[in-house]
C-alpha cells in the first residue's frame, strides 16, 4: 500500500499517524506541497483531483483522509474496535464529529494557519489585524463547541478510548500551534485531552508526525524561493480576498 503524504497537512497526518500506530505497514510517497507537486503530470494520473492524501492500495486509489482512514480500519481486522467502534451509537459518534469537523475546526483552524504563514508571501503585506482577530474568534467558537458538546467530562471524544474522531482533531488543532497562536493556553480541559491523544497514540510518533507543522516558518522560507509561487498567487489570493 501506498500513502501520497505531505505532512504539512493536517489530513496526512491523521492517516500517516494511524497507520503507523496500529502498524499498518505502508510505503510513504512525499507530494511536496510547497513545490506545487500535487499539479505535476504524474501525480495526475494517480488522483486528478489533484490533492492529499491519496491511498493506493494495488490498483484500487482513495482519497479524502476520513474514508481513507474508516478503510483502514474496517480492511484491516487487527485495528482496535476503539478506533471506530462497531456498537452503532459509539460509531455515530465518531461519525458525528468527522461530519461537524470540516466545516468548522478545520475550516476554522487552517484559515488561522493561512493567514499566518501565506499571507504575508501571498500578499506581500502583514496580515490586517481585524482579518486576523476574526478568524482567531472563529476557532476559538469551534474550540469551545469541541470542549463543550464533544469532549464535555470524557477522557475522549466518545468515551474512554480514543478514537479516529480525536486523532482528526487534534492534527487540526496543531495547525495554528506550528504558526505560534497557543490555542491550549488558559485551556486546562483541552491542554489534558491533547495529552491523553499524544500517550494514546505514542508521544515519539506523535511528535514525529508534527514535527514539520511545528517549523511552519521554514515552509514560508520554501514557498518564498520557489518558483511554482507565482502560479500558486491567484488561488491564495482569491482566499484571502
Amino acid at each position: 500500500m501506498e500513502l501520497y503524504l505531505d505532512l504539512h497537512s493536517q489530513p496526512c497526518r491523521s492517516v500517516f499517524l494511524f497507520a503507523t500506530a496500529v502498524g499498518i505497514p505502508f510505503e510513504f510517497k512525499l507530494v511536496d506541497l510547497s513545490k506545487g507537486q500535487q499539479h505535476s503530470e504524474e501525480f495526475g494520473k494517480i488522483s486528478p483531483m489533484r490533492r492529499v492524501p491519496v491511498m493506493k492500495d494495488g490498483s484500487f486509489v482513495l482519497t479524502e483522509s476520513t474514508a481513507i482512514l474508516k478503510y483502514l480500519v474496517q480492511k484491516h481486522a487487527s485495528v482496535a474496535d476503539h478506533w471506530f467502534p462497531a456498537e452503532l451509537q459509539q460509531r455515530a459518534r465518531v461519525n458525528e464529529y468527522l461530519s461537524w469537523q470540516h466545516m468548522n475546526l478545520r475550516a476554522h483552524g487552517s484559515k488561522v494557519f493561512l493567514l499566518k504563514a501565506l499571507f504575508p508571501v501571498v500578499m506581500d503585506a502583514e496580515v490586517p489585524k481585524e482579518k486576523m482577530d476574526a478568524a482567531v474568534e472563529d476557532l476559538n467558537q469551534s474550540l469551545k463547541m469541541l470542549e463543550e458538546k464533544f469532549l464535555q467530562s470524557k477522557p475522549f471524544i466518545i468515551g474512554d478510548k480514543v478514537s479516529l474522531a480525536d486523532l482528526v482533531a487534534i492534527v487540526e488543532i496543531m495547525q495554528p500551534v506550528g504558526v505560534g497562536v497557543d490555542v491550549f493556553e488558559g485551556r486546562p480541559t483541552l491542554s489534558a485531552w491533547r495529552e491523553r491523544v499524544k500517550k494514546a497514540i505514542g508521544e515519539q510518533l506523535f511528535d514525529e508526525g508534527h514535527e514539520l507543522i511545528m517549523t511552519a516558518s521554514s515552509l514560508m522560507q520554501k514557498m518564498q524561493n520557489n518558483s511554482q509561487l507565482e502560479m500558486l498567487k491567484p488561488k491564495f489570493r482569491k482566499l484571502f480576498s
